[in-house]
């Protein structure tokens, strides 16, 4: 069984590679372009925003694996991101980190669909 925060490191390279193909297909970008396009959605506060997109459709199970996420600490201080939205998205990075970990390929897709999706 991993840790949180291992999880939470791995899931942060699953939420980006989504984001990253993401922004790619939405139109052609210089690569500054497409960076900045990224960094909405992979900050601590695109993060924390993006769950609770995904919020109301988790399972008890996939709360526990957020939960497990956002009460591990760190040690480190968010410079651009408030503390509570700093530990929403290591919880939610915790989760996909899960869900990737374990196989639940068609799970992770359906939820980094909702995160992405236009309003």
């Amino acid at each position: 069984m991993l840790s949180p925060l291992a999880l939470a490191y791995l899931g942060d390279t699953v939420y980006d590679m989504y984001v990253r193909a993401f922004v790619v297909m939405q139109a052609a970008h210089t690569p500054n372009e497409l960076h900045r396009l990224a960094a909405r959605y992979a900050s601590a506060v695109g993060q924390a925003a993006a769950f609770r997109r995904v919020e109301p459709l988790l399972s008890e199970e996939e709360l526990g694996w957020f939960r497990r996420g956002r009460n591990a600490h760190s040690g480190t201080v968010p410079k651009s991101a408030s503390v509570a939205d700093y530990h929403t998205a290591t919880g939610l990075e915790t989760l996909l980190g899960q869900l990737w970990i374990t196989g639940q390929d068609e799970r992770l897709t359906a939820l980094m669909k909702r995160i992405l999706e236009e309003d």
